[in-house]
């Protein structure tokens, strides 16, 4: 889990209008892309080619430029809908389904993404970073997250609507929101209407 970065993501409300959103973790930035049963209609890793525009909108810095076959985003799908699952039980306090641990200890035993230095002082990643890299890079962060001092502070956004995923890694711990620019915003707009309703 990499709670120093600040990258977050740009996510889109149903009305089009775009928010950041930092889940503060890679495992849980994942989470966006899809998931399983109801969450199976926001799906966008089809092809390679949307795991590595996923992966240049991540956290993970610099991008890697993967080398990614279509059995290693199916692979990464499998992972991902693994992860969702085993975080709402987590944050349920439910015990993990055995299945879906054992997936993502299996992807976390694989090789991750290597970092090296380039001649010039850069970081870069060594060799060719594959999807399989990939997610085992996006499982060891699930085990650090899941059994790390953040563990306590995986949460899903207080709004009714929203089922976004994210660890609160600020100091007071009092984070309710996937973001302020959008469910934070949206609360604060309908507290403001109950408000002149009952006063009118």
């Amino acid at each position: 889990m990499d709670s120093s970065a600040t990258k977050g993501l740009t996510l889109h409300s149903h009305a089009g209008v775009a928010y950041r959103f930092d889940p503060g973790a890679l495992c849980l930035e994942l989470l966006t892309t899809g998931g399983p049963g109801p969450y199976r209609r926001y799906e966008v890793l089809h092809e390679p080619a949307d795991l590595a525009a996923w992966a240049d909108r991540s956290r993970l810095t610099p991008t890697p430029a993967l080398d990614v076959s279509e059995a290693e985003v199916a692979d990464v799908r499998r992972l991902r809908d693994a992860l969702f699952r085993a975080v709402i039980a987590h944050t349920r306090g439910e015990p993990y389904p055995p299945g879906d641990l054992e997936r993502i200890n299996e992807a976390a035993a694989l090789p991750p993404l290597a970092p090296a230095i380039s001649p010039t002082g850069q970081q870069h990643w060594a060799g060719t970073p594959s999807g399989t890299h990939l997610a085992a890079t996006v499982a060891r962060d699930a085990v650090e997250l899941l059994t790390g001092p953040f563990a306590h502070r995986i949460r899903t956004c207080a709004a009714d609507d929203c089922h976004l995923l994210y660890v609160d890694t600020s100091r007071p711990g009092r984070r309710r929101w996937c973001s302020m620019e959008h469910c934070g915003n949206r609360h604060k707009v309908r507290a403001l209407r109950a408000r002149h309703t009952e006063e009118g």
